[in-house]
């Protein structure tokens, strides 16, 4: 159920009103209201149904008495108790069940104090929400991308493992291998974490792309931003090829050079929200013309692109600059 209406039920409740009880009928999640000896005073339609009890079997009855007695669990049971001395609430305990009727089921429980307005009794709404079929996807999503990351794992290995034993004495094929190596290596671990769900910080995303020796001439400071999978792999291949140039040409290549990275929110046009991203390089060695351009400058344009964003890449005498807008 919706917090809002979990939320207007239990001011209904309280208030005594003549709608609760038609309300607690049609709801489909089991609710039943105890009294302060913890005995069944209501029991909705869909409590009756879910554990397939018979309605005068449990009026009156103890609560923790019920079955066989399934919802007796010692910390549920201490939690409950203390609704009503303390005014207090439970709020999504998990109890998992063997249930003779029903088999076993998974269900999360809240309970809130009620205080009728004419006897000033104190009562208790119990709540249960059925999360069994979600519990069992959850399991099943964890044992697939945990599955799929071994399979990346696997995979990673074995095209590396190949590539860093292709011998050859071409310098220019050695660096393109190189390079293709990092490239590799950024890309599996970026695609691990995007395999993993939910959102990534940007800055842990900066620190994992451009490495340990390039974070150590970095400075950076923002907000905190967070990305979902899907921007995972181009976000980090981006950073990655700017802290690779940073190192091989920029200023993570000499003694004392230093890298400022900045971000900020930025409202666009529509509504769109962007995050605006300021790489500034500075005590860096002199920047060639062969540097400005090549396949790691076309990488971060045509990713940007991608991504529905834009790059802009500048060359000043004081420092390579690049400022890159996601859309969020």
């Amino acid at each position: 159920m919706p917090s809002m209406l979990l939320e207007d039920l239990y001011r209904l409740m309280k208030t005594g009103h003549v709608q609760a009880q038609g309300i607690v009928d049609t709801m489909t999640q089991p609710v039943v209201v105890l009294d302060q000896n913890l005995c069944v005073t209501t029991a909705n339609n869909a409590f009756i149904k879910t554990f397939e009890v018979e309605r005068d079997d449990i009026l009156s009855q103890n609560f923790f008495r019920l079955g066989n007695g399934q919802w007796d669990i010692p910390e549920l049971r201490q939690l409950i108790a203390s609704v009503i001395p303390r005014a207090a609430a439970v709020i999504g305990f998990e109890v998992k069940h063997e249930f003779p009727t029903i088999g076993q089921r998974t269900f999360l429980v809240d309970a809130r104090r009620l205080v009728h307005p004419d006897n000033n009794s104190p009562n208790i709404l119990v709540i249960f929400d059925d999360v069994t079929e979600r519990r069992r996807h959850d399991a099943e999503m964890d044992f697939i991308v945990a599955e799929m990351r071994h399979r990346l794992r696997n995979l990673s290995a074995v095209v590396q493992s190949v590539v860093n034993n292709t011998r050859t004495d071409d310098p220019a094929v050695a660096s393109f291998k190189e390079a293709l190596l990092g490239r590799l290596d950024i890309t599996f671990r970026a695609q691990e974490v995007a395999a993993i769900g939910g959102l990534t910080e940007f800055e842990a995303l900066l620190r994992g792309a451009v490495g340990a020796t390039v974070w150590e001439r970095l400075e950076c400071s923002g907000p905190s931003v967070e990305f979902g999978s899907s921007k995972v792999l181009p976000v980090s291949m981006i950073l990655h090829e700017l802290g690779t140039n940073a190192l091989k040409h920029g200023a993570a290549s000499v003694p004392g050079g230093k890298i400022r990275v900045t971000w900020e929110m930025e409202a666009g046009p529509r509504d769109r929200t962007w995050l605006v991203c300021q790489w500034r390089e500075e005590a860096g060695p002199p920047i060639h013309e062969s540097v400005r351009q090549g396949y790691g400058t076309e990488l971060i344009k045509g990713l940007a692109a991608h991504m529905g964003g834009s790059v802009e890449l500048n060359y000043p005498p004081s420092g390579f600059t690049a400022t890159i807008k996601f859309p969020m």
